[in-house]
């Protein structure tokens, strides 16, 4: 839908459960405000203002970033929709509200309501009150693929890390302790297979290290397409943390079946922890 010239001034523009308050340069959802920067709240207001039509790329740096102004444009202008995107919960692989038409531009894909005037609070509505009366489910902004509520990014990513420290310390100290290693194998093994068991540990160690330094690394510089990445590597860092989910096995003399047990099925479930992780501190990866 476009907006009318005649409307362009209007200092209310609805859509869906969002609204942006022009005057008070506001993004809010049901009533909650929502942060956004300003040059993505800006580039938010050209797209409404032209709700169903493609603006191009080159029109928004004519409007939103001056031409005597050095910046990495291209940089800034994805990097204002990604934060758009995560602000409505949009996604680029299967857009709700922004659409990426490659190398031409943008448009806003929902039905956009414009309202002149601000309607004023009901005097006995304060807007605690109203806002303790949204329901649970939509006073919280949702992954939307995940059905969750988005949690903070930093919180997913230390927690990603704290995994990839973990496996960087199994490894370190298997192949530190390699030989007593194919001891507790071999004492329930024949021995070419404890010697299997010690290889296997030596080479996969040897790959995992630098697998993890990367995954650490790229989660603590924020490499934006770390998602898009991880979803390639998952089918071989399921392999490797599946194997290596039987090493508490290796530690029965000092900690006993049953131990060794929960350790593995805890272990288990750790890759699938990581893609749930990554998925929730990364959008699916599409086009920006």
């Amino acid at each position: 839908m476009s907006i009318p010239s005649s409307n362009r001034e209007a200092k209310l523009l609805r859509f869906g459960v969002f609204e942006v308050d022009l005057a008070a340069g506001e993004l809010r959802k049901n009533g909650a405000r929502i942060r956004l920067q300003e040059q993505p709240f800006q580039v938010l207001t050209t797209l409404l203002q032209n709700a169903g039509q493609v603006v191009t790329r080159e029109s928004l740096r004519e409007t939103i970033w001056n031409s005597d102004t050095f910046v990495d444009f291209d940089h800034s202008l994805n990097t204002a929709i990604n934060k758009i995107r995560d602000a409505l919960g949009d996604s680029a692989s299967s857009p709700r509200f922004v659409e990426t038409l490659a190398r031409r531009g943008y448009r806003f894909l929902a039905s956009v309501d414009t309202i002149e005037t601000l309607d004023p609070p009901p005097p006995t509505q304060p807007k605690v009150r109203a806002a303790a009366m949204l329901a649970p489910d939509e006073a919280e902004q949702l992954h939307p693929d995940l059905y969750v509520p988005v949690p903070r990014r930093g919180i997913v990513r230390v927690f990603f890390a704290l995994i990839q420290i973990m496996y960087l310390i199994f490894y370190v100290s298997g192949l530190a302790h390699l030989r007593s290693a194919e001891k507790v194998a071999g004492s329930f093994l024949p021995g070419w297979r404890a010697l299997a068991i010690a290889g296997a540990l030596l080479v996969t160690g040897a790959i995992g290290i630098p697998l993890r330094f990367y995954l650490l690394s790229s989660v603590a510089f924020d490499f934006r397409k770390l998602g898009e990445t991880f979803i390639r590597l998952f089918p071989f860092v399921l392999a490797l943390d599946q194997l290596w989910a039987i090493s508490p096995f290796l530690l029965l003399p000092q900690i006993g079946i049953g131990l060794a047990f929960a350790a593995t099925a805890a272990l288990l479930y750790v890759p699938f922890s990581e893609r749930t992780l990554i998925r929730m501190a990364y959008l699916p990866p599409g086009p920006s």
